[in-house]
């Protein structure tokens, strides 16, 4: 596991793109600063950038550098979640513009599984997490499932968790807007 996250980080450092186990499902992932690797990872969908990306951090720190005003029910929202959970904050920041919604949120979710969290803690910025499937098409639940197309696309593939065919479900998603306004988008 070590020398996977030594390797992921010095292909995101490079601007690369990588492919990754999460707390949910297997993701494309790169440095979510820079936006020529997010341009990247869009091209690798097939996606338009006016679908926005989520991210991951290790910590709750993190969400406050990258959110400009982080509501109180979020800090309690992360507490009482017993499932992975991406919460989605008006204002994104300090990210790379293309990542961001059109409207400036961006989708934050704190991991908790021992490598994406590693991963996060080691690579010290937040890194991008999207399904690795074409835009449009079932998203891969584990390894096995990724097709050959998005493995050739990426300039890393993570060795760790490879041979684990549990059958993760995806985050809940949760946007919070203007004056306590809490709308579930995945249950």
């Amino acid at each position: 596991m070590e020398e996977d996250i030594k390797k992921a980080c010095e292909i995101m450092q490079k601007g690369g793109i990588i492919l990754y186990p999460t707390d949910t499902i297997w993701g494309i992932g790169c440095d979510a600063t820079n936006p020529d690797a997010v341009k990247r990872v869009y091209e690798i969908k097939k996606r338009t950038d006016s679908k926005a990306l989520i991210i991951l951090v290790d910590k709750e720190s993190k969400v406050e550098f990258y959110v400009e005003d982080v509501p109180e029910i979020a800090w309690q929202l992360i507490e009482l979640s017993e499932k992975p959970l991406t919460i989605v904050y008006d204002k994104g920041r300090n990210l790379a513009e293309n990542l961001l919604a059109e409207d400036g949120s961006v989708g934050i979710r704190i991991t908790k599984e021992n490598f994406s969290k590693k991963l996060c803690d080691r690579f010290r910025k937040a890194i991008v997490s999207t399904s690795a499937n074409i835009s449009g098409e079932k998203s891969p639940v584990n390894f096995g499932e990724i097709s050959d197309e998005i493995k050739k696309a990426v300039d890393y593939i993570v060795s760790y968790r490879q041979e684990d065919f549990s059958t993760p479900a995806p985050s809940s998603v949760i946007k919070l807007g203007k004056g306590g306004l809490i709308q579930i988008l995945r249950p």
